[in-house]
C-alpha cells in the first residue's frame, strides 16, 4: 500500500517528466533533431522531476539536506546549457547561414530553464498533493504546465517593429533594398542571379528601443537564418556576393534584409521574420534609462 508520501513523489515525477516531454519539441531549428538527443534531454527531465518531487517530502521531514541535493542539480544543468553551447557552436560551422553566438547562447539558456521548469512543476505538485489530494495535485500540475507554456513563449519580431516587402534593386554595381544600401555586386553574373532569386525585407521598429534591439547583430543573424531555414538558401560555400545580409537605415533604423530564397515567396517571408524570437541577449530598453526618464 502506497502511503501519501510515495503518491505525492510519483505524482510530482510523472507531472514534471510530462512536462518535460511536451517542452522538447523539434522545430524549425533541427535541434534536437536525432533520438539520442532527445534520450539525454528526457533522461535528465526525468531527473530534475525527481529532484523535485522528492525534495517536498524530504522538506516536510525536515531533512534538509534535500537542498544541497537542489544545489547539486543546478550545477549539473549549467553544465547541460555548457554542453548545448559547444555543440551548436560547432555545428554552427557547417551552416551556409549560421545562427550566430548570441541565438545559439539564447538556445542553449533555454535548455538548462527548462529543466529548472521540470524541477518547479514536481515539487509544486509534489506540494499540493501532500497538502490536499491526489486529484488536486494532478489538477495542478496541468495548471503548471499551462503557466510554463506562457513563461516558454517569449516576444516575436512583431511584437517590435512592422515588417513589409521590399524592393530588390541594382544601381550599376550597388544593391539596395529600396532606399537602403546592402552591398556593392561587381560581376555581372553575380548581378543577374541577384535579380532573378533575390528577394527584400523591410523591418520597421516600432519605438526607440526597437531601433536598438533590431540594430544588434546577433538578432539580424536570427533572422537572416530562419529566413534561410524555412526558405532554403540559393547559394554554396565559396560564393560570397550569394551571402545573405541585412544593413540599417541610420536615419530612423529601419532594417533592409537581402536574401535569395529557394521558395520565392514574400507573404510567406514576412511570416517568418514575423515569428522570429527577440532574442533575450539583444533586448535593449534605452527609455528605462534614468538619463531619458529625467529628461537630461
Amino acid at each position: 500500500m502506497l502511503n501519501e508520501n510515495m503518491i505525492a513523489v510519483i505524482i510530482g515525477v510523472v507531472s514534471g517528466f510530462f512536462s518535460r516531454i511536451f517542452m522538447l519539441r523539434t522545430d524549425y531549428r533541427q535541434y534536437p533533431t536525432h533520438q539520442h538527443g532527445k534520450i539525454i534531454h528526457l533522461s535528465l527531465g526525468f531527473i530534475a522531476a525527481g529532484l523535485g518531487a522528492v525534495a517536498v517530502p524530504a522538506i516536510l521531514d525536515e531533512n534538509y539536506t534535500a537542498i544541497t541535493f537542489l544545489a547539486l542539480a543546478a550545477q549539473q544543468f549549467r553544465d547541460v546549457r555548457n554542453m548545448e553551447r559547444e555543440t551548436l557552436s560547432k555545428l554552427d560551422g557547417l551552416e551556409l547561414v549560421p545562427r550566430g553566438v548570441t541565438y545559439v547562447e539564447g538556445i542553449a539558456m533555454v535548455f538548462e530553464g527548462r529543466n529548472y521548469l521540470v524541477i518547479f512543476t514536481a515539487f509544486i505538485t509534489s506540494f499540493i498533493t501532500i497538502l490536499t489530494s491526489w486529484k488536486l495535485g494532478i489538477v495542478s500540475g496541468i495548471g503548471i504546465y499551462i503557466l510554463n507554456s506562457l513563461l516558454m513563449s517569449g516576444e516575436k519580431i512583431e511584437s517590435i517593429a512592422d515588417v513589409i516587402k521590399g524592393e530588390v534593386r541594382m544601381e550599376g554595381p550597388h544593391l539596395y533594398v529600396n532606399d537602403i544600401y546592402i552591398m556593392n555586386i561587381g560581376l555581372k553574373s553575380n548581378q543577374e542571379q541577384i535579380l532573378q532569386h533575390g528577394m527584400g525585407i523591410i523591418i520597421k521598429p516600432k519605438n526607440k528601443n526597437s531601433v536598438v534591439t533590431l540594430a544588434n547583430l546577433g538578432q539580424r543573424q536570427a533572422i537572416i537564418h530562419n529566413l534561410s531555414t524555412i526558405l532554403g538558401v540559393y547559394r554554396d560555400s565559396g560564393e560570397p556576393a550569394l551571402v545573405p545580409l541585412s544593413k540599417r537605415d541610420l536615419k530612423d533604423g529601419r532594417l533592409g534584409v537581402f536574401f535569395l530564397p529557394q521558395e520565392k515567396d514574400s507573404l510567406k517571408a514576412i511570416k517568418v521574420v514575423n515569428l522570429v524570437p527577440v532574442l533575450e541577449n539583444a533586448i535593449r530598453l534605452p527609455s528605462k534609462s534614468d538619463a531619458n526618464e529625467r529628461g537630461v
